[in-house]
């Protein structure tokens, strides 16, 4: 687990995790910081302990006013419970199906939880975030959000990637790596793109660039910032004209986390 800054108030919580046969997907969570500090995701199980210890070396945690989960998958509500424990004034905003499915694990009681969809807008004191239906998505509640400020769009797991090795920034990935680990993982967790409507497709992500975010920030990718986010919406327009991809017989994708925990093992042990 590491934290940087990627814009003004505003940090990553970042975690490797292994994908055998293919590389490294940053798992990306993101504070920001501000009149009312909003957590964007709270990383994997396998991560509580260093998920917190970075957390709450950014913000007290009576400062803490919102959780935002972009959806229900493991790895973005890793940290839930623990989080609503410590920061006694913190609502989890999240889409209503992706709460319903959150309250299979996790008793949230309804004072602490807004439900927002894509249309939604809100102020948390000097910021405004609108909601979103990201391009690319695994699970139906599945939200992006938009801070209006500074232009930062947080897409969830859409946009992501897969490298040979985790970089903070799109500059320090090699760009042929990037792109082919972008079809890889937006393939990989939308199958059903190629299944759509192109045309309709492609008016989603019309509608991501009109917001002309300064900033793209995926749960699975490093920072974008400037020209560079055009590249990516126009690497997303093309998704639906690739064939589906599926894992090869001999992926093991069960080992993910033995070798994050692993790695994880081999760092902590490191002499600091």
């Amino acid at each position: 687990m590491e934290t940087y800054a990627v814009g003004p108030a505003l940090h990553a919580l970042s975690s490797p995790l292994p994908l055998p046969d293919l590389g490294l997907q940053p798992v990306n969570a993101y504070l920001l910081r501000g009149e009312q500090p909003m957590l964007v995701d709270t990383g994997m199980p396998v991560d509580r302990d260093a998920f917190e210890e970075a957390l709450w070396s950014l913000v007290d945690p009576a400062d803490l006013r919102w959780i935002a989960l972009t959806h229900d998958d493991r790895d973005h509500t890793g940290s839930l419970a623990r989080v609503l424990a410590r920061a006694p004034r913190a609502k989890v905003v999240t889409n209503g199906i992706a709460l319903t499915r959150l309250s299979e694990e996790f008793d949230i009681p309804r004072e602490r939880a807004v439900t927002v969809n894509p249309g939604s807008r809100m102020s948390i004191g000097d910021r405004t975030i609108s909601f979103h239906r990201p391009p690319t998505y695994d699970s139906p509640g599945t939200l992006a959000l938009f801070d209006h400020a500074a232009g930062t769009l947080f897409s969830s797991d859409s946009f992501g990637t897969v490298l040979p090795d985790v970089v903070r920034h799109f500059g320090d990935a090699d760009e042929r790596e990037f792109f082919e680990g972008f079809d890889v993982l937006n393939r990989a967790i939308a199958p059903w793109t190629a299944l759509v409507d192109a045309q309709k497709f492609q008016r989603t992500v019309r509608t991501m660039s009109s917001l002309s975010p300064a900033r793209l920030l995926s749960a699975h990718g490093p920072t974008v910032e400037g020209r560079t986010v055009t590249s990516l919406m126009e690497a997303m327009a093309r998704i639906p004209y690739l064939p589906t991809w599926l894992p090869g017989a001999d992926t093991d994708l069960e080992a993910a986390l033995d070798a994050h925990d692993a790695r994880a093992a081999a760092l902590r042990s490191e002499p600091r």
